[in-house]
C-alpha cells in the first residue's frame, strides 16, 4: 500500500477519527460511571447521617429520662444526663464506624466559647473542618463538606479518588450544650468498583478502536475495489473497447455512477459505429464518382483523340460525375456544419413566410418538371427560433418532394396552430416511400429501393441533416407515405422556444 494513496489516507483518517470517536465514547462511560459512584457516596454519607443523628436523638432523651429517674432536679438533672449521655455515646457506634464511615463528636458546653472534641470512632474521623460545624450551627442544618474540585476523570489513567465525604449534623445537648456530630465516609467501596472497571473498559475501548478502523478498511476496500472497475473500463474506453459494461448491482452511489457510465459507453459505441459507417459509405459514395471518372479518362486516352464524338460523351461525363462528387462534398460539409453548430439563434419569425420562400426557390430550379406548388394560404404565423436554419430544413424536405414527384405532379406546403406548437407539413404527389424503407430514412446515406437512381442526385444526407435542425430547435419530424400516393413529412416546432430557454 503506497503511503499516499487513497487507501492509506483513508487508513490514517480512521485511526484518527476512531481514536476520537472511542476515546471520547470510553472517557464519556467512565465519567457518567464515575459520577455515579460518587452519587452513591453522598447518599451513603447523609444515610449514615441521618442513622448517627436519630441514634445521638433517642441517647439524648434515654440520658436524661435516667437522670430524672435518680430523683435529680434542675441544673444537676441537666448535667447528670449531659454526663450520661457522654458516657454512652462510644457504645453507641461501633469502633471503625458503620459502612466505611467514621464518627466525630464536638461539644460546646455552656461555659466554653468553642467547640471541643470529646470522641472520635477514629482517626479518619478527626477532620478540620471548624468552618462547617460552625455553620452548620448557625444554620441548624446538616451541612455537607467536601470533597471540592474532584476531576472525575483521573481514575481512567490511575487509582480512583473519589475524595471524602462530611456531614455536620447540630445536635441540641442537656445542660444548654451544643455539639456537632461529623460523619466522615471514605468511598472505598465505589473506587474499588471505579478501579475495578478500569481495565475492562481500556479492552473493550481497545477492541472497539480494532473493530472500527477494520470495518472502514473493509468499506474502503469495497468501494475502491468498485473504483477499481470503473478504472478498468476507462482504460478499455480508452483503448478503444467499447463492449465493456459495468456491474449495476446496488442502490448505491457507484452503481448510479456505473450506470451513467454504461450509457455513456453505450453511446460511444453506438457514435462510433456509426461513424465507421459513415466513413465506409461515404467512401463508397466518393469512389463511385472517381470510379468513373478515371474510366472516362481512360478512353480519352484510348480513343478520344481520334474519335470526336467519343471525347464529347467522355467529357460530358467527367463534368457530371465531378458535380456529383460536388455534391456529395457539398453535403457532407453541410452535415458536419449542422452538427458542429449547436448554437441556435431565437428570433421571431413567420413561418408562413419562409415556408413561400422555399417554394418559390424550388419553383425556380424545378420549372422543366412543370409541378405545381402550394403554400400555405392564411396570414403570418409567428413562433421563436432560428429562420434560416429552419428554412434550410424546409428547403431539404420541398426538394426531396420536387425530386421524386413526377411531372406535372403537385408539391404542397400547410401549416397550423396546435396549442403552444406550430404545425408544418409537406406534402407531394411523388413515387412514395416503401413501408419497410420509412424507420431507416433518416440515416445517413440511406435511400430507398425507389429513389436509387442517379436521375435523382441524391446521397441519403439531406433528410439526416434536416432531422438534425429539427431536433437542435426543440422540434420533432416524422413521416407518412405510401407508393405511388406520395409522401407527408410533418413538423412540429415550439411556438415560444426563446420564453422556454429563459425559463
Amino acid at each position: 500500500m503506497r503511503p499516499l494513496s487513497i487507501r492509506a489516507r483513508v487508513l490514517y483518517l480512521a485511526i484518527v477519527f476512531a481514536v476520537l470517536l472511542v476515546g471520547s465514547v470510553t472517557l464519556a462511560t467512565y465519567f457518567f460511571v464515575a459520577d455515579g459512584m460518587a452519587r452513591s457516596a453522598q447518599d451513603t454519607t447523609w444515610r449514615l447521617a441521618r442513622t448517627a443523628s436519630e441514634t445521638i436523638a433517642k441517647a439524648t432523651t434515654t440520658a436524661k429520662l435516667q437522670a430524672a429517674s435518680e430523683g435529680l432536679e434542675g441544673q444537676e438533672r441537666e448535667v447528670e444526663a449531659l454526663r450520661l449521655l457522654m458516657r454512652e455515646v462510644p457504645d453507641l457506634f461501633t469502633v471503625g464506624g458503620v459502612e466505611d464511615g467514621s464518627i466525630a463528636l464536638h461539644v460546646r458546653e455552656s461555659t466554653d466559647s468553642q467547640l471541643r472534641l470529646v470522641w472520635f470512632s477514629d482517626s479518619r474521623a478527626a477532620t478540620e473542618q471548624q468552618d462547617g460545624r460552625e455553620r452548620a450551627l448557625a444554620d441548624r442544618q446538616p451541612q455537607q463538606s467536601g470533597p471540592a474540585g474532584r476531576n472525575l476523570l483521573t481514575g481512567m489513567f490511575s487509582e480512583a479518588n473519589l475524595g471524602v465525604y462530611v456531614v455536620h449534623i447540630p445536635l441540641d445537648l442537656p445542660d444548654q450544650a451544643v455539639g456537632v456530630m461529623d460523619i466522615v465516609y471514605m468511598p472505598l467501596r465505589e473506587e474499588a468498583i471505579l478501579d475495578s472497571a478500569r481495565q475492562p473498559m481500556a479492552i473493550v475501548g481497545a477492541f472497539a478502536l480494532l473493530i472500527a478502523v477494520l470495518m472502514m478498511q473493509i468499506i474502503m476496500g469495497w468501494v475502491l475495489s468498485l473504483v477499481n472497475d470503473l478504472r478498468t473500463a476507462a482504460e478499455r474506453v480508452d483503448a478503444g473497447q467499447l463492449d465493456i459494461r459495468l456491474p449495476e448491482e446496488g442502490e448505491h452511489e457507484i452503481a448510479d455512477l456505473a450506470k451513467a457510465l454504461n450509457h455513456l459507453i453505450e453511446r460511444l459505441r453506438r457514435r462510433a459505429e456509426a461513424q465507421t459507417r459513415f466513413v465506409a459509405d461515404a467512401s463508397h459514395e466518393l469512389a463511385t464518382p472517381v470510379a468513373g471518372i478515371r474510366g472516362y479518362v481512360n478512353i480519352l486516352r484510348a480513343w478520344g483523340a481520334g474519335d470526336p464524338e467519343m471525347r464529347e460523351e467522355a467529357i460530358a461525363a467527367i463534368d457530371r460525375e465531378s458535380r456529383r462528387m460536388a455534391r456529395l462534398c457539398s453535403d457532407l460539409l453541410s452535415m458536419i456544419r449542422s452538427e458542429g453548430v449547436l448554437d441556435f439563434r431565437n428570433v421571431r419569425f413567420d413561418i408562413n413566410a419562409a415556408s413561400r420562400e422555399v417554394l418559390a426557390g424550388a419553383a425556380t430550379r424545378y420549372m422543366d418538371k412543370e409541378l405545381e406548388f402550394v403554400g400555405p394560404d392564411q396570414g403570418p404565423l409567428w413562433l421563436y427560433g432560428d429562420p434560416d436554419r429552419i428554412e434550410e430544413a424546409l428547403s431539404i424536405l420541398v426538394d426531396n418532394a420536387c425530386k421524386y414527384t413526377l411531372a406535372a405532379g403537385r408539391v404542397q406546403v400547410t401549416s397550423r396552430r396546435h396549442r403552444d406548437r406550430v404545425i408544418v407539413e409537406v406534402t407531394d404527389t411523388g413515387v412514395g416511400i416503401p413501408e419497410a424503407d420509412l424507420p431507416s430514412i433518416f440515416e445517413r446515406f440511406y435511400r430507398s429501393d425507389t429513389s436509387r437512381s442517379k436521375d435523382t442526385g441524391g446521397f441519403g444526407l439531406g433528410l439526416p441533416i434536416a432531422k438534425h435542425i429539427i431536433d437542435a430547435s426543440g422540434g420533432m419530424i416524422w413521416v407518412r407515405s405510401k407508393v405511388a400516393s406520395g409522401t407527408t413529412f410533418t413538423i412540429s416546432l415550439p411556438r415560444n422556444r426563446m420564453k422556454e430557454t429563459r425559463e
